[in-house]
């Protein structure tokens, strides 16, 4: 049996007492700093890919990506609905993580947000930081929660078959919550009732953890590789909590903005109808951005490879195979219902845009002063190279839209680089870009 370096608590869990609080943006430290209109990102992943159908089959007008580049782009059949937020979006092709052309193609939501070269990992450290906890890093002092990490099934899943699509600052997968009443009350009833009992139930969590590894040396004899990753995740899931806590206190005695809550129906899940469920989900997140809760989100709507409950929900929408299988469908009429998924996705991705165009800042609608990212981690059946991605928002963070960009061969982490930019996140590089991206979409940077 191989040997480990003992697992050390301190390296995940910085220590409540020790946590170094920065003060919220408060009215007190000047109208230029508590006025200013946030900037948001929403990272929204599908599996499996999109349908790009073949030509033999004379149907692309159920292609994804469109059939025209540049601003005359004409939309296919499966994105018809997001037809109304022309001059807010942008298709974007010829994407690929260059890291992901050498790995298991079955890895491509691990590394959606990362970038990292997962075929070549260092002993001990699997993935990278993902750009939706960059934007974290770079916005938790001016709201109360620094991300909100949501998937279809919750938890972290495995490698290769991830359940979550978030990697922290030390490259560890961030554990997803799936159930709309948790996330609600997470978000909007944090009272000192609730966090105290959270505390409460933290700290006991975190003293037998150190119970247990202070028998570390006995324990590496005694657990293999797998139940030591398990350990590594609950430790990185108790220093989620842990961070989220010190968030939520330091904003207890500031109240939330006044919103209407009546339309949600918090006992949905994912067992029921999927547009039910996947709407509250995305109403939430809405509701987030316009209380200014968080501005980080990053939500899996389906895993790879058939995993998981959402792999059924082409069959609960009357079409003919699973998800997984209807990506791997070479027939016209299989390839057809693939890309009618990807119409029903299209819907919800309009109703959450549609959401976003509501809630108002003071210089326009949220959706104006938000990046929202949507696609996959590969093109159809598993391939790594032209990524289907859509990017929405952000028409006052100098994002030009209505068109569809395509450059092959274009490094995905230029496109993170460059939302990074465009959200006043000045950072030189991220993963493995070259440089921003600026004859695109990204016009401000």
């Amino acid at each position: 049996m191989p040997s480990f370096a003992p697992l050390d608590r301190r390296s995940v869990l910085k220590g409540i007492a020790g946590a170094s609080l920065v003060l919220p943006v408060l009215e007190a430290m000047g109208e230029e700093v508590s006025s200013r209109p946030p900037r948001r990102f929403c990272a929204l992943y599908t599996a499996n890919g999109m349908s790009l159908p073949k030509g033999a089959h004379e149907i692309d007008e159920w292609s994804w990506f469109p059939t025209t580049k540049g601003n005359d782009f004409a939309y296919g059949k499966s994105t018809a609905p997001l037809s109304p937020f022309r001059k807010q979006i942008s298709f974007m092709g010829g994407l690929y993580h260059k890291n992901g052309t050498k790995a298991d193609p079955h890895v491509c939501s691990d590394m959606w947000l990362t970038g990292a070269p997962l075929h070549n990992s260092e002993r001990g450290k699997y993935n990278t930081v993902g750009i939706d906890q960059i934007v974290a890093l770079h916005t938790k002092q001016f709201c109360r929660q620094p991300s909100l990490v949501l998937s279809i099934d919750a938890g972290v899943g495995f490698l290769s078959r991830t359940g979550t699509i978030s990697y922290s600052l030390e490259g560890k997968p961030i554990p997803a919550e799936n159930n709309p009443r948790r996330v609600f009350d997470r978000l909007f009833r944090a009272d000192r009732a609730s966090l105290t009992a959270q505390r409460d139930q933290l700290q006991r969590r975190i003293r037998l953890v150190d119970a247990v590894l202070e028998n570390a040396r006995t324990l590496n004899r005694r657990l293999g590789r797998s139940d030591r990753e398990k350990m590594d995740q609950y430790l990185t899931s108790l220093n989620e909590v842990e961070a989220r806590l010190i968030a939520s206190e330091k904003w207890i005695d500031i109240p939330l903005k006044a919103q209407d809550y009546s339309h949600l129906n918090l006992d949905v899940t994912s067992e029921g109808t999927p547009d039910e469920y996947y709407r509250n989900m995305l109403d939430l997140i809405a509701l987030a951005f316009d209380a200014d809760i968080t501005r980080s989100v990053a939500f899996m709507l389906n895993r790879e490879d058939g995993m998981g409950i959402s792999d059924t929900f082409p069959l609960k929408l009357g079409l003919s195979r699973t998800h997984h299988n209807l990506s791997h469908a070479q027939d016209k009429q299989g390839q057809i219902d693939f890309a009618k998924y990807d119409l029903f996705l299209s819907q919800q991705l309009a109703y959450f845009l549609g959401r976003l165009n509501e809630f108002k800042d003071a210089n326009g609608t949220v959706l104006d002063n938000s990046i929202v990212l949507f696609g996959s981690g590969a093109s159809t059946t598993h391939n790594p190279t032209n990524l289907p991605t859509l990017v929405a928002g952000g028409g006052h963070m100098g994002l030009r839209h209505g068109t569809y960009w395509h450059r092959a061969d274009t490094s995905m982490s230029d496109v993170f680089l460059s939302i990074l930019h465009s959200m006043e996140i000045e950072v030189p590089s991220f993963a493995d870009s070259t440089g921003v991206l600026r004859d695109s979409i990204f016009s401000a940077i």
